[in-house]
């Protein structure tokens, strides 16, 4: 039976590290990502440990239990740093990655006003707070019309963290609304990353 569970442990450390060999070149600092450092094909390299708990793990990300349906979360065991803040929380959402922080340490309006970021919404609990830090304009890999890469800063307080405040960046990838087709309102958007 010790001989069995050794060989077990001894496979999937294996695993492990022949995962990590093949995605860990490909995913840019966290660092970066949070910051809006990297651009949109860096920060698809998050959607394969998204996809797949053993590539999360592997990158020495522990899953966590969703609190919230529409984020993935992550306990590092290396906190990432972001604007001078430092957590081991990281979520992910579409195309946003995000830290997550204690409001104990500093509000999220506090925050927002050390970055110089648009506040959007600040009412009932609910904040939220952006700045465009990039914006490209991108040849479409189809030859359809010129495509516009953005990454937004943000600042945001949600329901299902209490006392917590999300500091991140979103990727997008759009279309220009002067060549989104009329009546689609769904055009505008060539698709986010995630």
């Amino acid at each position: 039976p010790d001989e069995d569970a050794a060989y077990w442990v001894g496979a999937a450390t294996a695993r492990a590290e022949a995962v990590q060999e093949r995605i860990a070149p490909a995913l840019p600092p966290l660092d970066a990502l949070l910051e809006c450092r990297a651009d949109i094909e860096q920060f698809s390299a998050l959607i394969g440990p998204v996809d797949d708990p053993l590539q999360a793990v592997a990158l020495g990300w522990a899953p966590q239990p969703r609190s919230n349906p529409f984020m993935a979360e992550y306990r590092l065991n290396t906190p990432a740093s972001a604007h001078g803040h430092q957590s081991d929380w990281l979520a992910i959402s579409g195309g946003t990655v995000m830290l997550v922080l204690d409001q104990a340490s500093i509000t999220p309006q506090a925050l927002a006003q050390a970055l110089s970021l648009e506040v959007v919404v600040d009412e009932e609990g609910k904040f939220m707070a952006g700045r465009e830090q990039v914006s490209r304009d991108r040849p479409d890999p189809q030859g359809g019309p010129m495509l516009i890469e953005s990454a937004v800063i943000g600042v945001s307080t949600v329901n299902s963290h209490p006392g917590k405040i999300l500091l991140g960046c979103t990727y997008s990838l759009d279309v220009p609304e002067e060549a989104a087709p009329d009546g689609d309102p769904a055009a505008g958007t060539a698709g986010s990353a995630g």
